[in-house]
């Protein structure tokens, strides 16, 4: 760990990378202050930018955006009741009906804090963790490789969108698309139906953004007309706002009630490190238990400190969790750490449980990229909150173009193929529709990423010793194959239990 840690401060600590660093912040939480664009949407949309960089500083910025963007929704959240991000729902509970009766300031300063201490919390997480996880990851053959993909791909499945059945749709539909192309093992196209497009397959980088990006704005375009008084009412709130950031008496109200933060910033490193959770899940988990665990839980709900922590607390510390998979094990927690994991591929730079061994500089890298990161957020949130609101006010007539220029421009130049453009425009609509009848996009993600590697090892499997028991007779592989049927079971049981209710 500390190896890894004086690694990371050789690579991180030069001029041009902490700027790089700040300028990832400073994007993220403006990106996560705009209710409807999300983080994952603002990664994709700085991964073309890193094309020309080193493999640590395009990480490091991404992962700035990252950290600014589950921190950039509590702005939102607070001054105007509408969450910028959805992992900042449960933040509207409190932080708004505080700054309603008067204390804006005050609510946003708790959430910043609150913020930060859990990202360090969750840093220290990660570091302790990660390694120990990568070393057990060593003893991995292709068959638990295999199981622990098909573990990874059930559980994104069930705990993303509204139906177990919708989310194992949208999993095997990313599969699907990852099937595209040359054979990995032998070279021969296949589903390419002779069109000359498909024969080199269909980039991730493409489906990334036609998924997230091209789909949401098309979303936007139809939603604009509707919420235009919606966005005037909101313009009108931010004007008749006056508020006074105290950062060292809000500090103290943070660390006044240790437990509730270091129980937040656990649940929130725990559920990030479950693949396909995330922040959304984390925030209202961790504000649950606050309230729960409470003496004053009546208070809750009416401009409560001890709810804005928990909330901001337990959706931030989610970043640390969810780096544990991507590190450790090569499985993406989230479609925020697949995009990583595609940078890495960009590079050239495999991810997976040799990762940490092969490229521990890299690691390391990412680890001060997360603690830097957690700094520059806390400074950067102080110093221009007053203006990041104003960046609510930008009329959708002018953010849509912007955003698709950048998108057109992001695919393009990553194979310099203007077929690139008609699959980004079809995968797009293809999105929209996925998202208008409510299938989660995340798993179709974590499917292109996670299909050729299932397969490949698969295959190897296979060619090793063609006997399919050793799949279950191997206990690591069985212990990932009994967690997926869990996953998919506790689910279905839970979704029944809820239609009973």
């Amino acid at each position: 760990m500390f190896d890894l840690l004086l690694l990371g401060i050789s690579e991180i600590f030069q001029l041009h990378i902490l700027f790089v660093i700040f300028l990832g912040v400073l994007a993220g939480i403006l990106a996560g202050l705009i209710p409807g664009f999300t983080v994952t949407m603002a990664i994709v949309l700085t991964l073309p930018l890193t094309f020309g960089m080193e493999p640590v500083t395009g990480v490091a910025a991404m992962i700035g955006v990252l950290v600014g963007g589950m921190s950039g929704g509590l702005i939102t959240a607070a001054l105007l009741g509408i969450p910028g991000t959805p992992s900042a729902v449960a933040t509207t509970f409190d932080a708004y009906p505080m700054a309603r009766k008067g204390h804006p300031g005050k609510a946003l300063s708790i959430g910043i804090w609150a913020s930060f201490l859990s990202s360090i919390i969750s840093f220290f997480i990660l570091v302790s963790i990660a390694p120990q996880v990568a070393n057990l990851a060593l003893m991995f053959g292709p068959w638990e490789m295999f199981s622990l993909i098909v573990a990874a791909l059930t559980i994104i499945a069930s705990v993303t969108g509204e139906s177990i059945l919708k989310g194992l749709i949208a999993g095997l539909f990313g599969l699907l698309i990852a099937t595209v192309g040359a054979d990995p093992i032998v070279g021969i196209s296949r589903f390419s139906f002779d069109i000359q497009t498909l024969r080199a397959g269909i980039p991730f980088l493409v489906v990334l953004i036609g998924m997230f990006a091209i789909s949401r704005l098309l979303n936007s375009v139809e939603r604009s007309e509707l919420e235009r008084d919606l966005k005037q009412k909101q313009e009108d709130k931010i004007k008749g706002i006056q508020f006074v950031l105290k950062p060292k008496e809000t500090f103290m109200n943070v660390i006044r009630k240790p437990v509730n933060l270091l129980r937040s910033s656990a649940i929130g490193a725990i559920i990030g490190a479950i693949p396909g959770a995330g922040g959304s899940i984390a925030n209202i988990i961790a504000y649950d238990q606050a309230k729960k665990w409470s003496k004053e839980s009546d208070k809750f709900g009416d401009g409560h400190e001890e709810g804005v922590v928990a909330s901001e607390a337990g959706n931030n510390s989610t970043v640390g969790g969810d780096l544990i998979p991507t590190i450790a094990l090569g499985i993406p927690g989230s479609a925020v750490t697949a995009v990583l994991l595609s940078a890495l591929m960009v590079h050239g730079i495999n991810p997976g449980p040799l990762l940490i061994t092969n490229e521990p500089n890299i690691v390391g890298g990412i680890f001060l990229a997360f603690l830097v990161a957690s700094f520059f957020m806390l400074i950067t949130q102080f110093l221009g909150i007053r203006f990041f609101v104003r960046v609510t006010e930008i009329p959708t007539r002018i953010l849509v173009p912007v955003i698709l220029i950048l998108c057109v421009i992001g695919t393009f130049v990553l194979n310099n193929r203007i077929t690139d453009l008609y699959l980004l425009f079809i995968i797009g609509i293809v999105g929209y529709f996925f998202t208008k009848y409510k299938f989660a996009l995340a798993p179709i993600i974590i499917g292109v990423i996670l299909g050729p590697i299932a397969e490949v090892n698969l295959r190897r499997a296979f060619m090793s010793n063609p006997d399919w028991t050793l799949f279950l007779s191997r206990p690591i592989s069985l212990t990932f194959l009994l967690l997926a049927l869990i996953s998919i079971a506790f689910t279905v049981w839970q979704t029944s239990r809820a239609k009973v209710k």
